[in-house]
């Protein structure tokens, strides 16, 4: 190790990284959707380098790869490691200031004078009792969605630099943009990029692996009404807001995000804006199950249907767009990766936590497109709120999985 290099802890990296504000932004049409993620991006290409990473690069979209090499004539995978820079536009995450709870008594926490991350209402806290949790001041989320992903896997090519008679295959690192809008790492070069298989580390509780995601679509619904005078609107007026309404109404009230978990679907109206003269709403559809998938598209076809019929004068229009898929479909063909993370855990003594997903990573539209990539936990709770947290020692078990990985992976290649 040179004394020229400066190689952080996991929880260092973390602490530096939370600094930026990297929040993407929905409909920006640019990616990124917004120039400060650059600034991030900037900063790891830097350190990247810094750290004698050959072939790191920087894209005009702010994707940032690079490769610590094999240093082995063996056989071996090449692993990918992927998380995202951005957070959520749901919460700022500008000037966040970040607490660490030392040893945690499973208590309440007062994040400030108005608000509390109480385990009565996040009950997954109960689970880090004796844990040191970092916590944001309750103006602006964590960034732990998934700078702690970042910071893990910064933490663990750091310690491999440290250790360089401990021999391993090719690890692979890719550092991506607007996650949170789904961008879904759409300008990853996958074939540049060269990795055998790879992994999300996006997830939330330790040991959580995940393999299977939600089917995605959005539906746009234009909806064109007639507005006149409400004095005189008897048999005349069809209000938008009204037919809007009524198509909430047609859909079942226990199919909703609310009222679903597991791999139950639902439609979720995200966007309701409508006057009387014109309206536009939008649903999200989810479904882990393909069929089920496709009949929800169609019930939501159908309803628009029926109500074009039964208001002839006013038009709906209607969109579906397909988002992203379940990779499951992708991993019944190789379940290779999934097992040999699993496997790792095993050793680390960490019980692997298998989760469908109830939502989409980028590592979903990465195994669609050929490069299998399941999601494993990086630790963090509570997403896209001031109420964000995640656990020092759960970042650190993350970092060691990955070094655990590379080494089982070597391993398996004789």
């Amino acid at each position: 190790q040179e004394a020229s290099l400066n190689l952080y802890t996991t929880l260092e990296h973390f602490l530096k990284y939370i600094k930026y504000d990297t929040q993407s932004k929905p409909d920006s049409g640019v990616i990124p959707s917004t120039e400060k993620q650059f600034t991030l991006a900037r900063e790891l290409f830097r350190e990247l380098q810094e750290r004698g990473i050959k072939d790191a690069s920087i894209t005009e979209h702010a994707y940032v790869t690079g490769t610590l090499p094999a240093n082995t004539d063996k056989k071996i995978p090449a692993i990918g490691f992927i998380s995202h820079m951005d957070t959520s536009p749901s919460a700022s995450g500008a000037n966040v200031q970040a607490k660490i709870i030392k040893n945690y008594d499973g208590s309440n926490i007062s994040l400030n004078e108005n608000i509390i991350l109480s385990p009565e209402i996040f009950p997954d806290m109960k689970k880090y009792i004796n844990h040191d949790l970092i916590v944001t001041d309750g103006k602006t989320l964590l960034g732990a969605d998934d700078k702690a992903g970042i910071a893990e896997i910064m933490g663990a090519l750091d310690w491999l630099l440290a250790n360089p008679e401990f021999k391993h295959g090719d690890m692979k690192i890719a550092f991506t943009p607007d996650e949170e809008i789904g961008e879904l790492a759409s300008h990853l070069d996958i074939e540049k990029f060269a990795a055998d298989f790879a992994y999300t580390f996006d997830g939330g509780e330790l040991g959580e692996i995940s393999y299977e995601n939600f089917n995605a679509a959005q539906a746009k619904i234009k909806i064109h009404g007639r507005s006149v005078h409400p004095g005189a609107a008897k048999n005349i007026m069809l209000s938008a807001v009204m037919l809007g309404n009524e198509l909430l109404n047609m859909f079942p009230s226990n199919e909703t995000p609310a009222m679903t978990e597991g791999r139950e679907g639902f439609y979720h109206c995200i966007n309701f804006n409508c006057t009387p003269e014109e309206g536009e709403i939008i649903f999200i559809i989810r479904d882990h199950d393909t069929k089920k998938f496709n009949e929800r598209k169609n019930f939501m076809t159908q309803c628009i249907n029926t109500l074009q019929e039964k208001y002839n004068a006013a038009k709906f229009e209607l969109s579906i767009t397909d988002q992203y898929y379940n990779m499951l479909e992708k991993f019944r063909e190789n379940m290779y990766p999934v097992d040999l993370a699993v496997n790792a855990m095993k050793d680390l003594q960490i019980t692997p936590v298998i989760l469908p997903i109830r939502g989409g990573t980028d590592g979903a539209a990465l195994s669609w497109r050929g490069l299998l990539t399941p999601n494993i936990f990086a630790g963090s709770h509570n997403w896209h709120s001031v109420f964000e947290f995640v656990s020092v020692q759960v970042m650190e078990s993350a970092s060691k999985l990955i070094i655990k990985i590379l080494e089982r992976a070597a391993g398996d290649n004789k």
